[in-house]
């Protein structure tokens, strides 16, 4: 039976969600009761809320070097996504009905993305290496007179790959700049827009979207720090894209809803606060990270790291463990207090092999045997070295089970 009381409580799923800072909190206290105006309320109850919003927005501009007015808040990372494909491509319906991701999209994208080819758009999917890194010769050909929008993600939430986002806008670019050149395309001036889903990587890498030179990004107040139910969508000026929500004139006539004042008011704060601590953030998990990959490669046999083995999140390691169901041993790290993942949060309940893992060429065998360990700001090396003391255990009591291993 198991002592409860005395068991240990590791959290390594960051990349699912991240505690509020509680600084993030201390933030968002006032707003629940104290300063509860509705920001569209022209009274003063009313002006306080809205200096929330605005100061959120300069908070999160700063991280990203934006201008605050391209700053639409939304309650997620999905419906950020969400608004990204639809809006742009509705926008655009006139001018093309043709878009680009890869394979290895986060659920928000390739949703979206399978709605709109019921609706008539066409979605080509672009392959990925064996280290999950989108081909970049198939981006160059898939580009079309007809294509709106390219949506590559920033870095993959399930295996940490890096992609090569400068490299693609500037594929986009060049696209652009040839379509414009030839007088008789018939092409309309509104270019190939280029969106990026930089929900695990803002407020932990540095994302510039000027440095990126996107025209689209995705971010989400929980994976740094920041409340649940709040996101934003980064639009550059001039970008044609038709709002998802409609109702009232919120941010801007954008996205229609009473804003989530306290959850806003927390974004801007995790914000402020990962400008500032974000590098040591992620120099800390990195360091982890390489000590918690090198140990689970050396010390159980038949294991596999998936995605690139240094373009990746300094806080993910993702292993495929062959002859062992990755939920057997979640289950049976969840016994010793360790909390980590078998992929996505979001596909958590699913019996379906990671679409990740099988597009970077791991076999339905080898997808069923991963786990995500995803490392944040609270994890210590004590947290690693129990780790490594008892998957490896977890591993030989689980393969002795198994009629598939031989030793």
């Amino acid at each position: 039976m198991l002592n409860l009381a005395k068991m240990k409580s590791i959290y390594l799923d960051y990349a699912a969600t991240t505690p509020t800072h509680e600084l993030v909190v201390a933030e968002m206290q006032p707003y629940h009761a104290c300063v509860f105006g509705n920001p569209s309320s022209l009274h003063h109850f009313g002006r306080d809320g809205k200096r929330a919003l605005d100061l959120a927005r300069d908070q999160l501009a700063a991280l990203l070097n934006a201008d605050p007015e391209e700053i639409v808040f939304t309650g997620s990372g999905t419906e950020a996504d969400n608004f990204a494909l639809k809006g742009v491509a509705y926008a655009q319906a006139e001018r093309g009905r043709h878009i680009i991701t890869s394979k290895i999209e986060h659920h928000a994208i390739l949703e979206s993305a399978a709605f709109l080819e019921s609706q008539g758009w066409r979605v080509t999917y672009l392959n990925v290496d064996t280290n999950g890194v989108v081909d970049l010769d198939e981006l160059q050909k898939a580009l079309t007179p007809e294509t709106v929008l390219v949506s590559i993600m920033h870095a993959n939430n399930e295996i940490g790959t890096i992609q090569p986002v400068e490299k693609i806008a500037e594929i986009i670019r060049q696209f652009n700049l040839r379509q414009r050149s030839e007088k008789n395309s018939g092409v309309a001036a509104s270019p190939v827009y280029f969106h990026t889903d930089a929900v695990q990587t803002a407020g932990i890498l540095g994302v510039d979207v000027k440095k990126m030179r996107v025209d689209l990004l995705s971010v989400s107040a929980h994976k740094f720090y920041g409340p649940k139910g709040v996101g934003a969508l980064y639009i550059n000026k001039g970008t044609r894209i038709s709002s998802f929500m409609h109702g009232g004139g919120q941010e801007r006539g954008r996205r229609a809803s009473t804003e989530n004042v306290a959850g806003i008011a927390g974004f801007g704060k995790a914000a402020e606060i990962a400008q500032k601590e974000r590098k040591g953030w992620a120099e800390h998990a990195a360091k982890l990270r390489d000590k918690l990959t090198e140990g689970i490669l050396k010390t159980i046999p038949d294991s596999i790291l998936n995605g690139h083995p240094t373009e990746r999140l300094p806080g993910n390691v993702n292993v495929s463990i062959k002859y062992v169901e990755g939920e057997a041993m979640l289950l049976n790290l969840d016994m010793q207090g360790i909390a980590c993942s078998t992929g996505s949060a979001c596909s958590s309940g699913s019996l379906e092999p990671s679409h990740i893992l099988l597009a970077i060429g791991r076999t339905h065998a080898d997808a069923h045997s991963s786990l995500r360990f995803s490392l944040g700001r609270h994890t210590t090396e004590e947290d690693i070295d129990f780790v490594l003391e008892v998957l490896p255990k977890i591993v030989s009591r689980l393969r002795a089970m198994s009629p598939l291993y031989k030793k």
